[in-house]
């Protein structure tokens, strides 16, 4: 039996240490289920979740050049709730809410917070865009003038 990533088996485990526990295949082989991937939940101590001669669906994640194989039991089982989850294209459909920047300077402060542009048209938008950016940029060179400028004072 050849072994392939993506190759989901079922294997008995064969030790168990703080970072993970072997599993051998009827083949011979036999790979290491990291500590991360036994559960989806944190897994703190391994014999927690699993115990010496029990049988566990293994998924194939990894052979690297030494032969050695990595495997993953939470890969080989579907992950919990996941059929109550939708489906990757419906949630990047869906319209995610406008964050605010938290590097807000004082003058954007004193002024309100403006209201989405949502029916401007793209040179209306590109406008305000341009006049924010040289805003910003006007407000960080004085800043930086200002530092600067009281370092140099100091000096002489």
């Amino acid at each position: 039996m050849d072994l392939e990533v993506g190759t989901v088996l079922e294997g008995k485990v064969t030790g168990i240490t703080k970072f993970g526990a072997f599993v051998s295949f009827p083949s011979g082989k036999s790979g290491l289920v990291h500590i991360s991937e036994i559960a989806y939940p944190y897994v703190q101590n391994v014999s927690d979740h699993l115990s010496d001669g029990q049988t566990v669906k293994v998924k194939v994640i990894g052979i690297d050049e030494n032969g050695r194989i990595n495997l993953s039991i939470k890969k080989a089982a579907e992950q919990p709730g996941a059929a109550q989850r939708a489906p990757q294209s419906q949630v990047r459909s869906q319209k995610m809410p406008v964050r605010t920047p938290l590097h807000r300077t004082a003058a954007a402060f004193s002024q309100p917070a403006e209201a989405p542009l949502n029916d401007t048209s793209f040179e209306d938008k590109l406008k305000r865009f341009m006049q924010d950016s040289d805003s910003k940029i006007s407000s960080i060179k004085q800043y930086s003038d200002r530092k600067s400028g009281s370092s140099r004072r100091r000096r002489g």
